[in-house]
């Protein structure tokens, strides 16, 4: 088994597999009435204490034959602790898993894809397999040699539509630099509830930071006040209904949860998105979020690249379920 197993966030993790190795060694005199975590260190060297940790609370660690999971247990100078070193749900994250991707265009830099909604992008607590990256990985052994597997930007589990991936490193840089100078074009359709009010287009302009009340929403910040960082989206009202409005949304910078929070600071939350005010309606129980739109000059070529995704199916029924006919909408 290799070294840093347990927090390798952005470096693909190469042969790693379900197999577990044992190592037993007795608990050194200078360690003697020491606390259990910090032993095992001493027979396993080359594994941060935090793995060994989790070990000591999956059970796989044994005191003088005798198996202990708590880390504050004791030691005793001569016991023999033994140690199986087992794989981690965080050390599997980076390992290949084969699924099927709706690539739409692919060359020897890049991909573009289009993502279901319900597939999460990176690896995560709760989501340490089945993602986005694990798939780059079974798909193209190239994305091993890649941070993240070339992943340059992401969507919400729950938000469908358009990625680009990078296959090279050199391709990956460039596009991590139109990103953050924002000459990629990125466009979203979105259901939201009550009909629309204010004009429309509509710039929100308001800075997005975390919720000091819930950690794990973002919010409206005062930047005053409290850290974030400035937000802008352009809204363009596509349709009203009876109960909400279709909409498309231009972001022109790439904040966690942007739109999500900046169509919720205005008074119409996404249809599912119950983290910021919405609810299921329309029999749409997910966020109604659609990445639609992709644009970007080829990082190589130089070549003018535009890509539309209409929504999916349970999106498109939603709409249906409002008396919505959905129309491309023209390029903004």
């Amino acid at each position: 088994m290799q070294q840093a197993l347990d927090d390798s966030a952005d470096e693909a993790i190469d042969g790693l597999g379900p197999v577990s190795e044992i190592r037993s060694a007795p608990v050194p005199r200078e360690l003697h009435d020491q606390r259990l975590d910090r032993a095992v260190v001493a027979v396993a060297p080359e594994f941060s204490r935090s793995y060994l940790q989790q070990l000591i609370a999956a059970g796989a660690v044994r005191k003088a034959g005798a198996v202990v999971t708590k880390a504050s247990a004791r030691v005793r100078a001569g016991e023999t602790l033994e140690i199986e070193l087992r794989p981690t749900p965080q050390s599997q994250a980076f390992m290949a898993e084969p699924m099927d991707l709706a690539v739409v265009y692919e060359d020897e830099h890049l991909l573009v894809l289009d993502k279901p909604a319900g597939l999460v992008v990176h690896p995560a607590p709760g989501n340490w397999s089945g993602t986005l990256l694990n798939g780059l990985l079974a798909r193209d052994p190239r994305a091993a040699e890649l941070p993240r597997a070339g992943i340059v930007h992401r969507l919400d589990k729950d938000t469908s539509g358009l990625m680009v991936v990078a296959r090279s490193r050199l391709c990956m840089d460039a596009l991590v630099q139109r990103i953050a100078v924002r000459s990629v074009s990125r466009q979203y359709l979105a259901l939201a509830h009550r009909p629309w009010t204010g004009p429309s287009p509509r710039d929100v302009e308001a800075a997005v930071g975390r919720d000091p009340r819930n950690r794990l929403r973002m919010a409206v910040v005062d930047l005053s006040r409290q850290s974030g960082k400035e937000a802008r989206t352009t809204l363009r009202l596509l349709a009203d209904a009876d109960d909400g409005c279709w909409v498309q949304c231009t972001l022109h910078t790439g904040r966690t949860h942007q739109i999500r929070v900046h169509m919720a600071s205005i008074g119409h939350p996404l249809v599912g998105d119950t983290l910021y005010g919405g609810a299921p309606a329309a029999g749409l129980e997910r966020q109604a979020l659609h990445a639609f739109r992709l644009g970007f000059e080829h990082p190589m070529t130089g070549e003018p690249l535009q890509f539309e995704s209409p929504p999916p199916p349970d999106l498109q029924a939603a709409l249906r379920a409002w008396g919505v006919d959905y129309n491309a909408p023209p390029i903004a």
